[in-house]
């Protein structure tokens, strides 16, 4: 991680950031390291995960529409394929299946997707795997106080710096919300939810925040 980028090269940081999340919630985490966008490739890294007995299979990127997002093809191929692709932003690409009875979650690529996709069904998995009954993290009433107006259809969650001011919990932006500003994460402790019905959310609306540590 401290060797300097090549040009057109960019950071490994989803490795870390799922690694790590792993680790906090009391899992081991074993990495197969980088696949290129080849389906041999690809196959020989989750057959060498397989190998060391794993209980959960977690890839990141190749789970869109691209001509080498590949991912999907190597799970239909080897294993069942449950559901691809679901109603949020960010993290629409997901893909969730098993490969010889391993459930397997394929994460989008940019940094933050893959941030609250695990959040949002990486951590509840793993938690339910290791026998926790209250997974859930808790969620608060909060007013949001900065304008959002969104273009589809999609159950927003927005990074949000939440603070306790005047007898009420608010919610700020933590600034530009696209899914590679990791710096957006880094300064959220929370997930404002915006359900797919609101397509205008004004300053000072009332939102369900789901707590981050």
């Amino acid at each position: 991680i401290d060797t300097p980028l090549a040009p057109g090269k960019i950071r490994n940081a989803n490795s870390y950031s799922n690694a790590a999340q792993v680790l906090k919630l009391g899992g081991v985490p074993l990495l197969l390291g980088i696949a290129r966008d080849r389906v041999g490739e690809l196959t020989e890294k989750i057959r060498a995960g397989l190998a060391q007995n794993v209980d959960l299979l977690i890839t990141s990127g190749g789970v869109s529409m691209g001509d080498f997002d590949l991912v999907k093809n190597v799970l239909t191929a080897e294993g069942t394929i449950d559901f691809w692709k679901v109603r949020m932003k960010p993290g629409k690409p997901l893909a969730f299946g098993q490969i010889d009875g391993v459930p397997f979650l394929g994460l989008p690529g940019n940094p933050v997707s893959v941030m609250v996709s695990f959040e949002m069904f990486v951590r509840p998995a793993i938690l339910k795997m290791l026998g926790v009954s209250d997974w859930q993290r808790p969620t608060v009433e909060a007013t949001l106080m900065d304008e959002v107006r969104r273009k589809d259809e999609r159950r927003h969650y927005l990074r949000v710096r939440v603070e306790w001011r005047e007898g009420e919990y608010r919610a700020y932006l933590t600034g530009g919300q696209g899914s590679g500003i990791l710096n957006s994460m880094v300064k959220a402790n929370g997930l404002a939810i915006i359900p797919e019905e609101w397509d205008h959310v004004p300053a000072g609306a009332r939102v369900r925040v789901v707590m981050l540590d």
